[in-house]
């Protein structure tokens, strides 16, 4: 059957532990929440922390075979040098707990939020930030290394770049190019003294980042500033692969929409193939998969991993339709030679997005936020069936 996906392909679902796990006080996002910067506060969150057990038992009904979550490094290290052994067993047994179920772990170190201590000592701007981030992933490695079976160190560390050093609307807040820069170099030299240190460790265990990628496409396609597609292209996604070339088993992608740019007002709107936007105001986009993967494997000849893929909508028949035509988009790519070999819905459940709080719906796994239960949607059992025949 054409639409026959390899059967060990990673079958997933992603949550990041900020999101989820609720009071997570000693974080930086804590500190720009109660400054009012975010249209809710997290609070409990979905209370992952706590109810582990009853997720993973939603994810085997799913019927996953992985599952991405992250570490939160402020719960981790609450103070500089500190490190928590009640944290550490407490992931180790939501480690166990996925392993016991037969779900492959993938685990990212860093998911958007930093210590308050790191972020007011030195953030990414300074050099010093390079070992603590190192000692941190060590730690980590020591205690956890034999429950992880992909490790990513960092989720989308350009748009932590763009948002946080250059607009200014994410932590750490600052407006300044000199910064960003520097941010920049620190966070590629992290990564890569993490790579070093992690492959002494655990040799065999994949190891890479996840960068957010959009398809970009010239309104017209003037063959003239072609060109420039490729420039955008180049900084915009793959500027941290080409860092840290051969520090990577694997290029990990997030991918959600298609960017068009115009030569005249609006320069920029999305790329879509419906007039509705979602709800964080994205076009829906799948074509644009097909030719993020196409490329990454053209330029980088590595395994893929598509770590992030989702669309937050009050519609879950969207949902259901967005999660077949991006699989089919993906499948296409595969046919084509591309090597995928894992593909993770975000987001398992609905969670703190970020600035826009808790209006926005991207779960499989409906959330009351009044009473913390936990309801599949109708997508969940489409998806369950993608995964269970193991085809489209």
């Amino acid at each position: 059957m054409e639409n026959k996906f390899p059967k060990d392909f990673l079958w997933g679902a992603a949550i990041s532990s900020y999101q989820v796990e609720g009071d997570n006080l000693n974080s930086d996002w804590w500190e720009w929440e109660q400054k009012g910067k975010t249209k809710d506060k997290s609070g409990i969150a979905c209370d992952y922390w706590n109810r582990y057990k009853q997720d993973h038992d939603l994810l085997e009904q799913l019927g996953v075979n992985s599952f991405r979550l992250s570490l939160e490094w402020s719960r981790i290290e609450p103070e500089e040098g500190k490190f928590s052994d009640k944290a550490f067993s407490h992931y180790r047994d939501i480690l166990i707990d996925l392993k016991r179920r037969n779900i492959k772990t993938v685990v990212t170190l860093w998911h958007y939020t930093l210590p308050l201590w790191f972020s007011k000592k030195c953030n990414w701007n300074k050099s010093e930030s390079v070992g603590y981030f190192t000692r941190y992933c060590e730690k980590v490695m020591d205690k956890l290394g034999s429950e992880i079976d992909l490790l990513v160190t960092m989720n989308e560390p350009r748009l932590v770049l763009n948002r946080g050093y250059l607009l200014g609307n994410r932590p750490p807040g600052k407006r300044n190019p000199v910064s960003f820069f520097l941010a920049r170099c620190h966070m590629v030299k992290a990564h890569r003294e993490c790579y070093i240190l992690a492959k002494k460790i655990k040799p065999e265990m994949l190891i890479g980042i996840t960068q957010y990628c959009n398809d970009f496409d010239f309104f017209g396609r003037p063959k003239f500033i072609g060109w420039l597609a490729e420039i955008v292209e180049n900084f915009y996604n793959w500027y941290f692969f080409d860092e840290i070339g051969k520090f990577q088993d694997y290029i990990g992608i997030n991918y959600y929409y298609g960017v068009e740019i115009h030569l005249w007002p609006p320069f920029i709107t999305m790329r879509k193939e419906r007039p509705e936007l979602t709800q964080m105001k994205w076009g829906i986009c799948a074509e644009g998969i097909e030719e993020i993967v196409l490329d990454a494997w053209k330029r980088y000849k590595k395994p893929i991993f598509i770590l992030e893929n989702g669309v937050a909508v009050g519609n879950d028949e969207i949902r259901s339709n967005f999660i077949n035509k991006y699989l089919n988009g993906i499948k296409q790519a595969m046919e084509q030679q591309a090597d995928v070999r894992g593909y993770f819905y975000w987001s398992f459940l609905d969670n703190f997005e970020w600035e826009s709080g808790y209006d926005i719906k991207f779960g499989l796994v409906e959330i009351d936020y009044k009473t913390l239960e936990r309801k599949p949607r109708k997508s969940f059992y489409e998806y369950k069936k993608i995964i269970q025949n193991n085809c489209l």
